[in-house]
């Protein structure tokens, strides 16, 4: 699939906007700026961006404890995630559902959720209403490879299938369920073997490359679209942070050459790296995404910081 500049460079920034907004999020939490848990997203921006850049505001996705990188790619707004994640009333849920409950149904984003694997059987209830509606939608479940152990995403995965419902089952798998390593929790290797198992197509992609995520969630959401049933996607990925939070808070489960080497694959940069090498961008057009994101961000920071000064007098 032979991808526009402008589609490539859209693919970016929506993973640029993930990592800022996420960064500080992370440094406001460390300030105890944010009340709560906050579950970083970074390092796995490739694989929300390469999927809601196919979606459009009508079609829905679900999410889980993670979920922030999932609403920023799907067109949520700074200035009202950060106001929610401090518990404002300006925030997109009023200040209630915080970070691990968010949402935005004008962009089809039907919520963040602190429930492992309970967002799965309600993308298939959106997928259920689209294909009843005939509306041409379809829905998005996004969750991690913790989550395919849990009930409700068999059950899930089952009724999506049996009923040939347009539905895309996107699995991050970032090798870890909160502290414990993956294979110590299932016996085989990749997600994807699940999906014989309901009579769905499945494939792996590199969760550090948004180009090979996008390819898969386009032939996924097309396949849908025309009323042949879900598929599922295993995106091999990594998250860069400790499970909530920045710090490990003493919790050595991963050693510092693991997350070195997926560092090293950061798909922010490599994929900077490879549209440089292309002619398709220079430096200077990424900078100048940096920039202003970056201040964007700040923006809505310091929106929200002087209204709490000014409401706590």
């Amino acid at each position: 699939m032979e991808l526009s500049t402008e589609v490539q460079m859209d693919l970016h920034r929506r993973m640029v906007r993930i990592r800022l907004f996420e960064e500080a999020a992370g440094r406001l939490a460390e300030a105890a700026k944010l009340p709560g848990f906050l579950h970083l997203y970074v390092g796995q921006e490739a694989v929300a961006s390469g999927v809601c850049a196919t979606l459009s505001d009508h079609d829905q996705i679900t999410s889980t404890h993670r979920g922030h990188g999932h609403l920023v790619a799907k067109g949520g707004q700074f200035n009202e995630m950060m106001a929610e994640l401090m518990g404002k009333s300006t925030g997109y849920c009023k200040g209630r559902g915080g970070s691990m409950h968010i949402s935005n149904l004008d962009v089809g984003m039907l919520g963040a959720n602190g429930i492992v694997g309970a967002g799965a059987p309600i993308a298939v209830g959106a997928g259920f209403a689209n294909k009843y509606s005939d509306n041409g939608n379809v829905s998005a479940a996004f969750f991690g490879d913790g989550s395919t152990n849990i009930g409700a995403f068999h059950e899930a995965a089952n009724m999506a299938c049996a009923l040939k419902l347009p539905v895309l089952f996107i699995c991050e798998n970032n090798e870890y369920g909160e502290f414990t390593a993956r294979k110590d929790t299932m016996a085989i290797t990749d997600i994807v073997d699940r999906a014989a198992g309901y009579g769905m197509p499945g494939v792996i992609v590199d969760g550090m490359d948004v180009v090979a995520v996008h390819e898969a969630a386009v032939e996924a959401a097309a396949r849908a679209r025309r009323g042949e049933g879900p598929s599922l996607i295993e995106a091999k990925t990594y998250r860069f942070y400790n499970h909530h939070g920045v710090q490990n808070l003493g919790l050595k489960y991963r050693t510092d050459d693991e997350v070195a080497v997926w560092k090293e694959r950061d798909p922010i940069f490599t994929f900077e790296d490879r549209l440089i090498d292309a002619g398709t961008a220079t430096r200077v057009d990424f900078d100048a995404v940096w920039a202003e994101l970056r201040a964007d961000i700040d923006t809505a920071i310091q929106r929200q910081l002087l209204a709490t000064a000014l409401r706590n007098g």
